[in-house]
């Protein structure tokens, strides 16, 4: 009998996390998902509001708390974390917020939610992730290496950051058995995007936007066998708009 495998992933309700969960339950996983929001009961991929933790990831106290509820659904064993939850706040117009005009609570509440979850979630549940044999995927950013149009300096650097931390977890989990990669999304189509994105289109060597779906399938194999000499790195899904 083949055992069920558990993904945890973090920021599910749209776009990325939203096609990751549709991705792993196709292939039969059971997915825990965390955000801010309740489950929303229009939603129509499986696993439902029992299988969903409404967390706030820019509260440290409440991500701590409810690590013992998610370690009571996991039964001893994780097969993968996924940290995916990022926030870019906007300046009063929508526009870019640079190092000038984020206060230092903004730059607080992005590094809580981009960057500091993700250490908390995976060192709290390194035990499950060594008896599973499991993966960490961190979501970092295309503006984790460069000046973005769009996103702002608090969440570029947390970013950078979440990436450095990507190597250094794998530095720290190998030894459990337990691989940790990245992944650094460029442009991709969602309800989220920036006004003028679409124009970014035709700056990028392939022309086009990236679908959910596509970012989905590479969190997948991250998370399988096919990539299990695989840690410590960041992949690109940009369609060479870094290069």
């Amino acid at each position: 009998m083949t055992m069920t495998r558990t993904l945890l992933l973090t920021g599910a309700s749209r776009g990325i996390g939203h096609a990751t969960v549709r991705r792993f339950n196709n292939e039969g996983w059971r997915v825990i998902t965390c955000s801010r929001h309740p489950f929303p009961q229009e939603c129509p991929w499986g696993g439902g509001a029992a299988n969903h933790i409404q967390i706030d990831l820019a509260n440290p106290n409440d991500v701590i708390g409810k690590v013992e509820v998610i370690r009571g659904m996991l039964g001893g064993r994780l097969d993968a974390l996924v940290n995916n939850a990022g926030i870019s706040p906007k300046g009063p117009e929508g526009g870019r917020l640079n190092t000038f005009d984020t206060d230092l609570r903004t730059w607080g509440h992005v590094f809580h939610v981009n960057f500091f979850a993700s250490v908390v979630l995976a060192r709290s549940l390194r035990d499950e992730l060594a008896e599973a044999k499991g993966a960490v995927v961190n979501v970092t950013s295309i503006a984790g290496g460069r000046v973005h149009p769009f996103a702002g300096a608090a969440y570029a650097t947390s970013k950078a950051a979440l990436a450095a931390l990507t190597r250094e977890m794998a530095h720290d989990f190998g030894p459990l058995g337990v691989r940790v990669n990245a992944i650094a999304p460029g442009e991709i189509r969602t309800d989220i995007l920036s006004p003028g994105t679409e124009e970014l289109a035709d700056t990028i060597p392939m022309r086009r936007l990236g679908e959910p779906r596509e970012v989905a399938d590479t969190v997948y194999f991250l998370c399988t066998s096919p990539s299990a000499y695989i840690s410590g790195t960041e992949i690109e899904i940009n369609g060479a708009q870094h290069v």
